[in-house]
This record gives C-alpha cells, structure tokens and sequence, in this order.
C-alpha cells in the first residue's frame, strides 16, 4: 500500500516509518522538513497522491487554547479534505487515552476536536488512543516542580513505550478501518511517582517527590483512572524498568 505518515520525522511518526517500509510499503513522510505543510497546505496534495492510507501523528507542543485547537483543527482538516480529493481509504490518528472523558480548554479539548473532525469526515477512520510515553516521563516530572520538590499527582498511569504505539500504529494502519478507537498502555499500572521519581533520577534529579491527591494533570483536574484505559486495550510489550535500563546513560 501507499501510506502517508502526517509527522513522519518525530518520535512516533519516523519509527511507524521505518517500520512501514521494511514491510515493503511505499511510505511518504509527510513534515514540513520534508516539504509537506499541514498548516499552510504546502506540499499536502501531491503527498496524498495515490495514497491508501494517511497516519497523522501531527503534533505541537502548545497549551494555550486557541492555538492548539487552532493548530490541531487546521492539520486535520487540510489532511481530511486533500485525502477525500485523492481518494483515501484509511484516516488513521494519534490521539491520547482519555481524550473521551477529560474536558479542559486547552491541548485535550484540542485533541477531542480533531477526533470529533475524523470521526465525522465520511472517511474510513481508526483512532489510537496511547498513554504517555516513557520517552516523556522526564519532562512531565519537570513540569510538576514547586520549588525544591516534585509535586505528582496520586492518580495512576499506565504509561508506554513509543516503540509499541508505532507497532499498533502500524498494525492498524496495515488493517480495514474501525470506524472506531483502539486504546492503547504500556504493562504496568501504578502511580504517577512511581514512574516519574526514577525518570528523574536517571537524569540526575533527586529532588524529593510528595504526591498531591489534589495535584493535576498540567492544570486538568484528574482522578484516579482518568488516564488508564477503562476497557480493552492493547497492552505494549516494553516494560518501564526494562526500557528504563535500555536507556541508561
């Protein structure tokens, strides 16, 4: 098949990449480095061209509310409307486990809005729902600083390698359309601190952590499962401490 990867240099996109094409698909990395604008439209259409499948793994690191839904609405729209033109069999995205449940201006109302545009396209569509990734659990702590502490929420996560969502991204990819949602975390569940406290430690940040029941998530309010599959879900093989240790400096 031709596959377009939306974001197909970053950390999700150029490993769904790279696995795509020892496969023996024709796969196009879609990102602006590579002359495809989502935003600006540059590039978009003839990217598409004979395409079977689109993968958006698009993404922006932006928490004020209206660029991010902005930037999120735009990306997604310009892919659904040039993937109709090209005739696209299969919307494939990227989206975050509790996207369904949590709502708060911001990057998941953001997120809900791109689902709600894929969902309703008339295109054939699979969203992937992932948990956070262990690539990520560094900066997450980062951000929960207060002073000389870590302040992390008590509520669960289920977090999950990379290398696993790009495999189910693939998988789904590579599969008819469900017209539905796939979830998808990594084999563990436990508390927020029992992940960040040692990702931080790995690099070097031994400030204490004191979990806060009131703590939330980059400013959404959150309780126990609000990140945690509540359903089936497809469990990533890569335990915490066993990528923890592959990537030990």
């Amino acid at each position: 098949m031709r596959i377009v990867v939306a974001g197909g240099t970053g950390l999700i996109g150029s490993k769904v990449v790279e696995s795509l094409q020892r496969l023996g698909h024709d796969v196009v990395s879609a990102a602006p480095g590579t002359g495809v604008d989502t935003i600006s439209g540059r590039g978009v259409a003839d990217a598409l061209k004979g395409a079977d499948v689109v993968v958006d793994v698009t993404n922006k690191v932006i928490f004020e509310p209206e660029p991010i839904l902005d930037f999120f609405t735009t990306s997604t729209r310009t892919l659904l409307n040039a993937g109709r033109e090209a005739g696209v069999r299969h919307h494939v995205v990227l989206s975050i486990v509790g996207t369904d449940r949590l709502s708060h201006p911001g990057y998941l109302d953001a997120k809900a809005a791109q689902e709600r545009l894929v969902a309703e396209s008339g295109t054939p569509f699979t969203i992937v729902r992932a948990t956070q990734f262990f690539e990520n659990l560094t900066a997450m702590g980062a951000g929960m600083a207060q002073d000389d502490v870590i302040v992390p929420p008590t509520a669960d996560l289920q977090p999950v390698a990379a290398a696993d969502v790009a495999a189910v991204l693939v998988d789904v990819a590579t599969s008819a359309p469900l017209d539905g949602v796939v979830e998808v975390a990594g084999p563990e569940r436990a508390a927020f601190a029992r992940f960040i406290g040692p990702a931080l430690a790995a690099r070097g940040d031994e400030r204490p952590l004191k979990p806060d029941a009131g703590a939330g998530y980059f400013g959404v309010p959150i309780v126990r499962d609000s990140l945690v599959p509540l359903g089936v879900a497809r469990i990533g093989r890569t335990t915490f401490d066993d990528w923890s240790a592959a990537h030990s400096s």
